[in-house]
C-alpha cells in the first residue's frame, strides 16, 4: 500500500480529517431534521421518531457501510473521488467493450453534479449558519441575507491567498462544533430518553407505510443528512483512508446521531415543531457563541467544497475531460493547496445567484441533493466494476452488496426527483452543461489526436529531417504532445528557418493514472542520435507539471539542460471545425472554440517567457 493510503493514525492526522473531510456532512444538523419532520406532515411523536430512524439507518447504510468500510477501499495511491476511481479502472475500462464506454460516461456525470453540488453546499451552509440571528433578536431577520453575502464574498475572496494558514484552525474548530453537537443532543435526550427507540428500524418503515403518498419526499428530506458522504470519499486524499475512519467512528458519527436525537427530543418535550432546533437546545445565553461557531463550522464545510472543486478540476484537466486551465500553488509546502481562477469564479457566481434566488435555507433545501445523489450512485456503479476488477471479489459477494447500495442509492435518487419543480431543476440543468461540455471536449480531442496523427512524422525520421541542416549552438526543447511523433514545432522551425540547435530535446509531458509520480522517477531519457534526446517527464494527475521540474530531473540523470540556457518551442495547434451539418457540426465548432479558448501550453506547463518560441499549425476537425 503507498504512502498516502497508507499514512499511520496519529492525533493530529485525526484532527485535521475532522476539519477538512467532514465540513459538509457536519452541518447537515442544521436544516436536515428540521426539513425532513417538516416533510412527514406533523410533528407527532410517529413522524418525529420515523424520521429519526430514517436517518440514523440512512447513514449507517449509506455513509457507514457504502463509504467508510467499502468505497474507500478504492483509493488511487490514497487519492478518492470519482475521477479517482475512473483512473484507478481504467485499464478495466479498456477491455470492457461497450460497458467501458458506459462506465466512462458514468463517471462525467458524476464530475458534472459533483461541481454542480459544490455550487449549492456554501449557500445552503452559509445561510442556515447565519440564520441564527433570527432567534437572537428577530428584528435582525433582515441582516441574514447580507451577512450571508458578505460572508461568502469573503470566503471565495480569500482563495487567491491560499488556505495554508487557515487550515491549521480548521481541525479545532470542527473538534468544538462536534463537541458541541454532540453535548447538546446528549442534554435533550436525558430530558427525553423515549427518543432513543427510533434506532429501531420498525419506526422508519412504518412512517414510510402509513403516509405512501410523502414516502419519496420524505426520503428526499432526510436524504440532506447524507449530503456530504461524496465529499468524504473525495477529500479523503489529504490524510488516508485510516484517520478519516477512525475521526468517523470515534467523533463525528456520535456526534452526528447524538445531536439529531436531541433535536428530535427537543421536539417530544415541545409537543410541536420548533424552528431551528438545533440554536433551540442551546441556553439562550450562549445562543450568540453559537451562531458565531456555526458560521466558522458552515465556512469551512464550504471551503472543503471550494478547494475539492480545485482538485476536481484539476484532475479533470490531467485526464483530458477539460480544457486546460489556469492553476497557481498557493503553497510552497502543500502541492494539494492550489487555486484555479476559473472554478473559483464560476463558484462564486453560483453561490451568489443561489442565495439571492432561493434567499432562504428552507427553500435552497429544495434544490440540494439531486445533484450530489446523483455523484453517489455513480461511485457505486464504477466502485462495482473496481471490485470485480481490481480487488477480484466474487460476484456472490458483489452483486448482494452493490445491489443493497444502488438500490438505496437510486431511491434516493428517485425520491430527490420529486423536488425538480421547486427547485432541483437548476443543478440538474448545470450538471446536464456540463456534462455535454466533457463529452464534446473528450470526442473533440480524439478526433484532434487522429487529425495530428495523420499530418504526424515518425519519430524514426528524426536523422533524415536533421541531415545537412546547418546548426546552431545551445539547447532547443521542443514541447512533444506524442512521443512517438517528430513534434510539429521542429517541423515548422526546420521549414521557417532552416536551422537546427547544436543539442535538440524532444520533451513529452506524460500523465499517469496515478495521483502522484515518484521524484527519483520523475524523467526516462532516450538519446536518438549524437545531438537529439527523447525525454518523458511523467507527472500525476494529482500534480501540476511544470518544464522546470522536468529539466532539474534531468540534470539529476546526467541530462544537463539549464532553464536558463535554453530555448523553448511550442507548437500550438489552430483548430477550424470542417463544415458538418447538425450536431456534428455543432460539437465540432464547439470544440474548436474550447481549443482557442483554453490555457495555452506555455501557461499550463509553465514554460519561461524569455526565449520562447510558438509556431502554428492548422488543423481541421
Amino acid at each position: 500500500m503507498s504512502g498516502v493510503a497508507a499514512r499511520r493514525v496519529t492525533l493530529p492526522a485525526v484532527v485535521g480529517a475532522v476539519g477538512i473531510v467532514y465540513g459538509d456532512i457536519g452541518t447537515s444538523p442544521l436544516y436536515a431534521f428540521e426539513q425532513a419532520v417538516r416533510a412527514a406532515g406533523s410533528a407527532s411523536v410517529p413522524a418525529i421518531l420515523g424520521v429519526l430512524s430514517l436517518i440514523f439507518w440512512a447513514m449507517t447504510l449509506s455513509v457507514t457501510l457504502k463509504y467508510i468500510v467499502v468505497i474507500m477501499r478504492a483509493d488511487n495511491e490514497g487519492e478518492g473521488g470519482v475521477l479517482a476511481l475512473l483512473a484507478l479502472a481504467q485499464d478495466g475500462l479498456a477491455r470492457a467493450g461497450r460497458v467501458g464506454h458506459f462506465l466512462i460516461g458514468c463517471a462525467l456525470a458524476g464530475t458534472a453534479m459533483f461541481f454542480c453540488d459544490g455550487m449549492i453546499t456554501p449557500a445552503i451552509t452559509v445561510m442556515s449558519a447565519v440564520e441564527g440571528l433570527e432567534l437572537i433578536k428577530p428584528d435582525l431577520a433582515h441582516a441574514v441575507l447580507p451577512v450571508t453575502l458578505l460572508v461568502v464574498v469573503g470566503l471565495f475572496a480569500l482563495q487567491r491567498r491560499g488556505t495554508a494558514h487557515v487550515a491549521k484552525l480548521f481541525g479545532p474548530v470542527m473538534v468544538v462544533w462536534f463537541l458541541t453537537l454532540a453535548v447538546s443532543g446528549v442534554a435533550s435526550i436525558l430530558r427525553e430518553p423515549q427518543v432513543l427507540a427510533a434506532l429501531n428500524p420498525v419506526y422508519g418503515i412504518a412512517l414510510l407505510v402509513r403516509e405512501p403518498g410523502m414516502a419519496l419526499v420524505i426520503l428526499a428530506a432526510v436524504f440532506l443528512a447524507l449530503t456530504g458522504g461524496e465529499a468524504l470519499y473525495a477529500d479523503m486524499g489529504h490524510f488516508g483512508k485510516n484517520p478519516v475512519r477512525v475521526a468517523w467512528f470515534t467523533l463525528v458519527w456520535p456526534s452526528l446521531l447524538l445531536n439529531y436525537l436531541g433535536q428530535g427530543a427537543l421536539y417530544l418535550s415541545a409537543g410541536h415543531e420548533v424552528a431551528r432546533p438545533l440554536y433551540s437546545m442551546v441556553p439562550p445565553a450562549l445562543l450568540p457563541w453559537m451562531v458565531v461557531l456555526a458560521t466558522a463550522a458552515s465556512v469551512i464545510a464550504s471551503q472543503a467544497v471550494i478547494s475539492g472543486g480545485f482538485s476536481v478540476a484539476r484532475q479533470a484537466v490531467q485526464l483530458d475531460l477539460l480544457p486546460r486551465l489556469r492553476v497557481l500553488q498557493t503553497s510552497a509546502l502543500e502541492q494539494g493547496q492550489i487555486y484555479v481562477p476559473a472554478v473559483n469564479l464560476l463558484l462564486f457566481v453560483a453561490v451568489v445567484a443561489f442565495v439571492l434566488g432561493f434567499r432562504s435555507s428552507d427553500a435552497l433545501s429544495a434544490a440540494y441533493g439531486a445533484a450530489v445523489i446523483g455523484t453517489m450512485a455513480m461511485t457505486s456503479v464504477l466502485g462495482s466494476f473496481v471490485a470485480l476488477t481490481q480487488w477480484n471479489w466474487r460476484k456472490s459477494v458483489v452483486i448482494p452488496l452493490f445491489g443493497l447500495l444502488l438500490l438505496m442509492d437510486f431511491t434516493f435518487l428517485t425520491a430527490n426527483l420529486t423536488k425538480i419543480a421547486d427547485g432541483a431543476w437548476i443543478p440538474l440543468l448545470l450538471a446536464s452543461l456540463l456534462f455535454v461540455l466533457f463529452a464534446i471536449w473528450r470526442s473533440g480531442r480524439a478526433e484532434l489526436r487522429a487529425s495530428l496523427a495523420r499530418m504526424a512524422v515518425p519519430r524514426s525520421q528524426m536523422t533524415k529531417l536533421l541531415e545537412g541542416v546547418t546548426q546552431v549552438p545551445g539547447t532547443g526543447v521542443f514541447l512533444a504532445s506524442d512521443p512517438d511523433f517528430v513534434p510539429s514545432a521542429l517541423i515548422r522551425n526546420l521549414e521557417h528557418n532552416h536551422v537546427a540547435h547544436e543539442r535538440v530535446v524532444i520533451l513529452n509531458i506524460s500523465i499517469s493514472r496515478t495521483p502522484r509520480r515518484d521524484p527519483v522517477h520523475r524523467v526516462s531519457i532516450e538519446q536518438l542520435s549524437s545531438q537529439v534526446y527523447a525525454v518523458t517527464a511523467h507527472f500525476g494527475f494529482m500534480e501540476t507539471p511544470g518544464i522546470a521540474e522536468a529539466l532539474r530531473a534531468c540534470r539529476k540523470r546526467g541530462l544537463c539542460v539549464f532553464v536558463e540556457d535554453a530555448s523553448y518551442f511550442l507548437g500550438q495547434h489552430v483548430v477550424n471545425a470542417r463544415p458538418l451539418p447538425g450536431w456534428r457540426g455543432l460539437q465540432r465548432r464547439l470544440f474548436a472554440r474550447m481549443q482557442r479558448h483554453s490555457t495555452q501550453a506555455a501557461e499550463f506547463f509553465n514554460m519561461p517567457s524569455r526565449g520562447l518560441v510558438i509556431l502554428t499549425t492548422p488543423v481541421e476537425v
